[in-house]
């Protein structure tokens, strides 16, 4: 009986065991805007039990955990949820409503009026450092390289980018979020000068056709902005030698690899060419620079990153042509330029705060001598000589509000200090232009994201201020097709070298309506767009003849009545994966464009306006060979060029045109080749690249405008100083192998 009783025992208490872990279902539904969503993570926190979800959202499971518990739901497109619950003996149902996870790489980013090369997360690299050297037919330059791509006008004549329809002085560049002033050499009327900075200075850019961020200002059309690069991986040397330059350079890391510093020494002569190519300018004096610079990177224990780059150039040339004044033989001009500049940068972050801050200050002088040369004899110089200074600081104080959203808001300090000295022209011109601004990004979800902005400033010579808001809007219509729309408000003080008299002057404005449609996916890119821009306020100006002798003129300030449009399409097509080791792109630009403004009589097609722009790329590396070639076309539409003069009538100063028409239309297909003999060798001490390029292949002779003599009877061309240019060089570089660099970023 006892024994029976005993096995009455256990038995209860192994039902009691049995019934105190058994299986509770745990189930519900999971949704995002209402409707089910799969693959969705469901877990009671701290155990191994859960489920996923079904295509309809649905899931369950089973646990024997008991007491107080967190059911967890996790995906990686969606925030995580947490929702508590209780397990006795009974089922439990559970259901959960989603909201979308902000992400940085998925979501959508603005980007309406500008092509973005520094953050590959936010949009697609469009121009590397390596792209640029590259490319045939951009000399190495930045600028040079940018008018491959939609929105800039291909203007032989003069420095600048002139982008969709505004003028050169119309886009501003930017260094580390400094303004570069004077970033092109001096230069003589009719060539253009070259970018002063080195493209390997820098690491990636933001290329803005229209509608910038706030944080920029002074310019009506576009915006480029340069990041320079950090810390170099390894100690380096390098040299360059050519038919026209010497260059050599280092940069050393230190051993803790939390600082660098560097220098380049540089020197260019064309005299060598001269001999070789048949140019159409006439050098008396062949073109010739000498260039250095110095850098230094330091990264802080706390985290800071200091950057500072300085240089300094020097320029001259001379060159004589016929003289469109019949009393004389030739028309000749010496150029003398020198320019400094300097920047510092830091960035540092302080908790949720991330503090940009930088300065720069730039010298440039640029002294011109005009005189006349009859049978062998040289006479009547004048000189025509300007100084500047520039200093310009800026701040920027930045606050993550989620992974794609944040605030930012700061100042900028802008002065000039500027001289000029030609006949009877003496001027001093001083300005200070003081902003302040604030900008906001907003990540609504991972399809749809804002920028807002808005900019303020003030500037001491004119005695007035402005408010410039800025909106862009950003919309994911597919996997990899988005849409942008931006409107903006710029603001830009009259150019100073049409300052030469009183005038009761006021900020030049321009309105920005761009629209943009862009599809990206891996090793393609599709980009349309459609812009319009009113521009109002202006430069008027009349035209003084300071030295009649040399038939120089200088344009004066009149009034802010001018105004003007521009409106156009874009397209843009890149592609580096349908053909094996073949990167190209093409793009197109049509722009009609008006303005009343300067010295034009009445509203006119602008001289630098082309309708119809088209260029073409292509790279192709062939590794048995260890060669790279490289092909560019250009095409644009004759643009139209005019003959405008002033007189006075009655008091009244009138301009009028005596001489106009259009230009040939403009061609030029470019080749060049780079060869590394080094690619491959594992034991190479130095690595090195031969470059031979050819600009305008086929000799297309292109006209870039037209000079006339004083009673306008008279005429010359003005055109490229040679058709056709042979570039032979070498570099060679010692520490770093940059030559795989040509082949994976590009090919």
């Amino acid at each position: 009986m006892k024994t029976q009783g005993n096995k009455l025992l256990l038995l209860i208490a192994f039902l009691s065991f049995i019934a105190g872990y058994s299986q509770i279902r745990i189930s519900g539904k999971v949704t995002f805007k209402n409707k089910g969503i799969s693959e969705i993570n469901i877990t009671l926190k701290d155990t191994y039990d859960g489920a996923t979800t079904d295509a309809q959202g649905n899931f369950s499971f089973e646990t024997s955990e008991k007491g107080n518990h967190l059911l967890t739901f996790t995906h990686p497109k969606y925030e995580d949820v947490e929702k508590p619950i209780v397990i006795d003996n009974q089922d439990i149902s559970v259901s959960a409503e989603l909201k979308e996870q902000i992400s940085e790489i998925d979501a959508v980013v603005v980007s309406a009026g500008s092509i973005e090369a520094s953050d590959k997360k936010r949009a697609t690299a469009l121009l590397t450092p390596i792209d640029i050297y590259t490319t045939a037919g951009a000399d190495g330059q930045i600028s040079s390289a940018l008018n491959y791509l939609p929105g800039v006008q291909k203007v032989g004549e003069t420095e600048g980018l002139f982008i969709r329809g505004g003028t050169g002085t119309e886009s501003k560049i930017f260094m580390d979020g400094s303004l570069i002033n004077n970033y092109f050499s001096s230069s003589v009327p009719g060539i253009a000068g070259r970018d002063r900075f080195n493209t390997s200075l820098f690491k990636g850019n933001i290329f803005s056709s229209g509608g910038y961020s706030a944080l920029y200002g002074q310019a009506l059309s576009g915006a480029l902005m340069l990041e320079s690069v950090d810390l170099p991986e390894q100690s380096s040397y390098d040299f360059g030698i050519s038919p026209i330059f010497l260059s050599a350079g280092f940069q050393k890391l230190g051993e803790d690899k939390s600082h660098s510093f560097g220098a380049t020494l540089g020197y260019s002569l064309l005299s060598v060419m001269q001999k070789v190519f048949n140019f159409n300018t006439d050098f008396i004096d062949a073109p010739q620079g000498l260039n250095g610079d110095f850098n230094f990177r330091i990264k802080t224990k706390s985290g800071g990153f200091f950057k500072y780059y300085g240089m300094y150039d020097s320029n001259k040339m001379g060159v004589r042509a016929e003289s469109l004044e019949p009393e004389y033989d030739f028309a000749v001009v010496r150029l003398k330029g020198k320019n400094t500049y300097h920047n510092l940068s830091f960035k540092q972050k302080f908790g949720k705060y991330l503090l940009n801050a930088g300065t720069s200050y730039s010298y440039n002088r640029s002294d011109l001598n005009f005189s006349t040369e009859t049978d062998g004899t040289e006479s009547g110089r004048s000189q025509l000589l300007t100084d500047g200074n520039y200093i310009n600081f800026k701040a920027v104080l930045e606050r993550k509000i989620n992974k794609i959203s944040a605030v930012r808001a700061g100042f900028e300090l802008n002065n000039a200090s500027e001289t000029l000295n030609f006949g009877e022209v003496q001027k001093n011109y001083k300005d200070l232009i003081s902003a302040v601004f604030a900008e906001t990004d907003l990540g609504f979800s991972n399809a749809l994201s804002a920028k807002i902005g808005i900019r303020a400033e003030n500037s001491s010579f004119l005695g007035k201020s402005n408010i410039a808001p800025r909106f862009a809007l950003a919309y994911r219509l597919a996997k990899d097709w988005t849409t942008s729309f931006a409107y903006g408000l710029f603001y830009q003080n009259p150019e100073s070298k049409y300052i030469n008299g009183p005038a009761d002057l006021d900020f030049q404005k321009s309105q920005h309506y761009i629209f943009q449609v862009q599809r990206t996916s891996e090793g393609r890119s599709l980009r349309f767009e459609a812009f319009y821009k009113k521009y109002d306020q202006l430069i008027k100006t009349f035209n003084i003849t300071p030295d009649k002798e040399q038939n120089q003129q200088v344009q004066t300030a009149l009034n802010n009545n001018g105004f003007g449009y521009a409106k156009g399409l874009e397209l843009f097509w890149r592609d580096k994966k349908t053909f094996e080791n073949i990167d190209y792109w093409i793009s197109y630009s049509f722009l009609d464009s008006k303005r009343d403004f300067i010295n034009y009589p009445v509203s006119l097609k602008p001289n630098f306006a082309s309708a119809h722009t088209l260029s073409a790329v292509a790279k192709r590396f062939i590794p048995e060979w260890k060669l790279g070639v490289n092909l560019s076309y250009t095409y644009s539409k004759g643009r139209p060029y005019y003959d405008i003069t002033t007189k006075d009538e009655s008091g009244n100063v009138i301009n009028y045109i005596r001489n106009e028409g259009k230009l040939k239309d403009y061609n030029a297909l470019n080749i060049s080749f780079n060869y590394l003999p080094n690619l491959g060798k594992k034991d190479a001490k130095a690595f090195t690249v031969f470059v031979l390029s050819v600009s305008n292949v086929l000799g297309s002779k292109n006209v870039y405008g037209y000079n006339f003599s004083l009673d306008g009877t008279r005429s010359s061309s003005v055109v490229p100083p040679v058709n056709t240019f042979v570039f032979i060089g070498a570099f060679i570089s010692f520490g770093v192998d940059r030559t795989q660099d040509a082949i994976n970023n590009n090919l």
